[in-house]
Formats: C-alpha cells, structure tokens, sequence
C-alpha cells in the first residue's frame, strides 16, 4: 500500500498555481465590467496623444531625408562621432559616481552609529527638489575661473567647465536616485543572514562581499542604469557648464534653436532615443530574469552596525557629500542677496524684488498653477494605469505598462522635440479639426495645455511604478472578497484598493510636483511667450550672468516645492508616509 506524502516544494506548487487560477479568473471577470473597460480606453487614449504621438512624429522627422543625412554625417565625421563618444563617456562616469555616493550614503544610513543620520538624509534629498541650474550656477561661483574658491581662496586656476565640471554638478544632482533605491534594498535585508554566515566562521568582510552585496546588485544595476540615462538625456547642465564638450542633448538643442533646423535636431535626438531605451529594455529584462529573495519574510532584527576604521572612513566621506551639498546650496541661498557673489558682496534684496514684483512674478505663478493642474492628473493616471496593469489585464498588461513608462524613459529633449513637432500644427481626422496647433503659437492656453500634458507624461511613471510594487504586496484575496460580495471593480478600487496603496499615491503626487517645477529638458521647445516657466527664466538670466536673480529664483523654487509637498501630506494625511519621509526614509 503506498502512502500518499506531501513536501513543502509540492504544497508551494499547488498554493501557487491555486493563486494562478484565483488571479487569473478575477482578471476575466472584471474583463466584463464596463466601467474598467472605459477606463482602459481612456487611459490608451490619453497615452497615446501624450506619448505615442509625439514619439511618432519625432520618429517621422528624424527619418526624413533631412534627418537620414545628419545620421550618415554623425557617423562619417570625426566632430560627431566625438559627441557620441562624450555622451556615452559622461553617462559611464555619472553612472559609477552617482551610484557609489548613493550607495554610500545608505550604507551610513543604515549599517553604521553615526550621530546625525536624519539630517544627513534630509541633505541627500535636497537636490530632488532643487531646479537643476542650482548646483552647476553655484559650482561656477565657487570652483570656476574665478572662483570663491579655487580662485581667491586657493590661489588656483581650474577651468571647471567640461566633463570634470559635469561629473562634479550631475553626481551631486542624480545621487539621490540611487541613495533612495539603495537605501530601502539595505532596510529591507534580513540581517539574520549575516548572523547565519558569522556563525560559520565568516569575516566581516567576507560576509558583506558573499552575502550583502550579491543581494543588493539588482538594486546597484538598476540605480547605475537610470543615472546613466538621466547623464546623457540631461540638456540644462551642459548648456551651462558644458563649454566645449558637447553632447546629443545640447547639440540637438543648438540645431533647433540657433540652426532652427528641426529635422536636424530630431536626428541628434533620436540617437540619443536609441541608448536610453536600450538600457530601459536591458533592465526590464534584468529585473525579469533576477530575482533575489529572502525566505524569512519580514527582517528580524537590527543588522549588526560596522565598526572600527571602516566606519569611520565612510561616515567621513558621506559627510564631506553632506558638506559639499551644504555649501552649494548655502551658496544659492546667499548669492540671492548678494548683488554678484564673489565679485561685489554687497548685500541687496534687488535680486528677490524682480522675481517676486518684477518679471519673475509671472512665471512663479505660471509655473505653480500649472505643477497643481497636472499633479493631481499625474498621480490618478498613474495609480490607475497600476492597477490596470496588476490587476485587471492578462495579455496586454506587459504592453500597457511599457507604454506608460515610456513618458520617463525617453530623454527629455526627445519628447520636447517630438511635442515641437506633432503640436506645432493643428490634428486633424478624416478632414476635421479636433485639436488646435499647442506649440509654437502665441496663445497663453494652447501653450499652457501643451506644458501640462508633457508634465504629466514625465510624472506620470513615477506614480505607475510605486502602485505596481504596492499592489504586488497587497493580496488579490482582498480585492475578490469584495467582488464576491457584489462590488463593482471600481467600488473595490475606491473602497479597497485605493486606501491599501495611498503612500504609493502620495510619492506619485510628491514626485510629480517636483518633477513638474524643476524640469527643463521637455518643455524648453514647447515654451510661448504667454506663458513663463520658471527654469526657463532662470536659463535666461544664467546665460546673460544675472546670478543673483538666477539664485533667487531658485531659492524662491525650492521654497515653494517643500512648502507643497508638505501641504500634500498634510491633506493625504498619512502620518507614516510622512514620518518616513521626512526623518527615515522613504
């Protein structure tokens, strides 16, 4: 008589395939619901016009015969081959540098005893909600020619202008990227398997190079990745400290602008197209095929802090980052009361008088109206593009969600070329008119439409990927109890859902309002004389040496996003989500 056994890895298999079925009929059931199919509808239309559309026509332009004679020359003369090569180069640099500083800021956050640690996070974010002419305005003033610094101070002469001046100003604006995705990848290990491999006899730094880092090298990757794409997509930066080196992003820009030959600037910019979306699919594929788990669940414990001369040489390193980042921003925020920082200190409220009474006023208001406008449609669209995705599709989920991240993985100066062209000319279907011309025409709505729209594909991902990894870990269980009870699916989303995922929906919110007031990239094509942006302004005043108002502007843009950010939290009212963000972590 044979016994019938049961093992573990065969009661797993058949818990999992039970949750396969489970899903996968919930999924066909609300397949069925009219309302989630009209939201579905909406959701590829608006992703359409927002994204698709404007990728299209960049593509049109770029492949025109135009366009197909930059490509050939890009690659037959040796000037352009050398602006490939120094894109590719600074993005490698970035990528290395920002991911080190990122990962050793969190390494200090969370397996060291040093005194400080929230302040020191709270500086490691602080180039999230800065314009990103701060650091390399600044960085001019103290490390340039004629530098505070270097100059007066030291006696040097360092040109800080090219690629050391922009490893320098796009390390310290992109770290936090990597600091944020590290630091949570560290909290999250169990610190019972460092326990486990020091009872075997391992060493301390044995231990961290045979257990810690391997579990944290999709996080490494995926950090180096998107700082990558963020160094060589950048276009404020190298227009202001760039000087010679040139890269796709400024040459692109020059093309439009100072050569107003857009097919040109399509081309540069669909070279560029190519690299980011490589490293977009290289690490979909990554995060596919890896998967590096613990199987204890939550974290037990505290890990076991590192001490003695290790720890004291990275906490000294991370706090020279934090002193670093202290003194450029502190140089922003005394440079708008100075008439020329480092030239004539003579102390003036000048610089805060033209910004908030003189010309500066309307784009302060311009470009806060229209952050508030798009925020809230940012956030919605995100968190309902998730829920889509996880919950509600089968075979076009992969596909759905491809296409809303795509708002963020295309450089900025893409998408800003490709709205310049798909909305510089009224849409029409079938001989009728059913959009007006949004870019390129004098008026104030159409101008302020088109910002809006290229703000909310920008945002927009952020908000998809933080309610994807929320839904992950909430049990579809939950949601089919509500629908066994006879509640719609979007009842159960309202009702259920929404409530389980509001910290994803309020970083959706946060990060799209930042993103909104601080880019630049997208919206510099796009940008009519009816309506000021403030970045765009602050380039203004860079480009003619006006630091002063360039510094009060950018104080006065810091100000306002720290003061909104926290007016959301206050009105999500998530004490959690706020005590985490503004002392733990996100």
């Amino acid at each position: 008589m044979s016994t019938a056994t049961s093992t573990p890895g065969a009661v797993g298999d058949i818990g999992r395939g039970r949750a396969r079925r489970v899903r996968s009929d919930g999924r066909q059931k609300v397949r069925q619901d009219p309302t989630v199919r009209l939201l579905l509808l909406v959701i590829v239309l608006v992703l359409g016009l927002i994204v698709i559309y404007p990728i299209g026509s960049i593509l049109s332009a770029g492949f025109s015969s135009e366009g197909l004679e930059v490509f050939r020359n890009l690659f037959s003369t040796v000037a352009s081959r050398e602006i490939i090569v120094n894109t590719l180069t600074l993005g490698l640099i970035v990528g290395l540098t920002g991911t080190a500083v990122g990962f050793l800021l969190a390494f200090v956050q969370v397996r060291t005893r040093v005194r400080g640690k929230r302040v020191l996070h709270l500086l490691s974010l602080l180039p999230i909600v800065a314009p990103p002419f701060a650091v390399a305005t600044s960085s001019i003033v103290l490390f340039g020619r004629n530098g505070v610094i270097t100059h007066q101070l030291l006696g040097r002469d360092w040109n800080i202008y090219g690629l050391p001046g922009l490893t320098l100003v796009l390390t310290l604006s992109f770290f936090p990227v990597a600091y944020m995705n590290m630091l949570g990848m560290m909290r999250s290990l169990d610190p019972s398997l460092d326990e486990a491999a020091a009872s075997l006899g391992a060493t301390k730094g044995r231990i961290f190079l045979t257990v810690t880092l391997p579990m944290l090298v999709p996080g490494i990757a995926a950090s180096f990745l998107l700082l990558f794409v963020e160094a060589i997509a950048d276009l404020a930066n190298p227009l202001v400290i760039g000087g010679d080196f040139s890269v796709l992003a400024s040459r692109a820009y020059i093309a439009i602008t100072a050569d107003y030959n857009i097919n040109a600037g399509a081309a540069y910019s669909l070279v560029l197209l190519v690299p980011a979306l490589l490293v977009f699919l290289l690490q979909r594929y990554w995060v596919s095929r890896k998967s590096v788990v613990t199987v204890t669940g939550k974290p037990t414990g505290r890990a076991k802090p590192v001490e003695g001369l290790g720890s004291w040489i990275v906490c000294a390193v991370a706090w020279f980052v934090a002193a670093l980042i202290v003194l450029i921003y502190g140089t922003v925020l005394v440079g708008g009361f100075a008439r020329i920082l480092g030239v004539n200190n003579t102390l003036t409220l000048d610089n805060y008088k033209y910004v908030l009474f003189g010309l500066g006023q309307a784009a302060m208001v311009d470009t806060t109206v229209l952050a508030l406008i798009s925020t809230p449609i940012a956030g919605v669209l995100g968190i309902v593009t998730a829920w889509l995705v996880s919950r509600k599709l089968r075979r076009f989920a992969g596909l759905l969600d491809f296409v809303g991240m795509l708002g963020m993985t295309v450089p900025g100066t893409v998408l800003g070329i490709g709205y310049a062209i798909a909305f510089n000319h009224p849409i029409t279907v079938f001989g009728h008119q059913i959009m007006p011309a949004l870019a390129g025409g004098g008026a104030v709505f159409s101008g302020a439409a088109a910002i809006v729209m290229v703000y909310v594909a920008r945002s927009m991902p952020n908000g998809l990927r933080s309610g994807v990894a929320s839904l992950e870990q909430i049990s579809g269980a939950i949601e089919e109890a509500s629908t066994s009870l006879g509640a719609t699916g979007t009842q159960t989303f309202g009702k259920v859902t929404l409530p389980l995922i509001k910290p994803a929906m309020l970083s959706g919110l946060t990060y799209a309002f930042a993103r909104a007031m601080t880019t630049l990239s997208p919206i510099i094509f796009i940008t009519t004389p009816g309506v000021k942006i403030m970045t765009a302004q602050i380039l203004a005043e860079v480009d003619v040496g006006r630091f002063g108002n360039a510094f009060a502007y950018c104080t006065i843009l810091i100000v306002i996003v720290m003061v909104v950010i926290l007016l959301l939290n206050l009105l999500v009212r998530d004490r959690s989500v706020m005590a985490r963000q503004l002392g733990g972590g996100f």
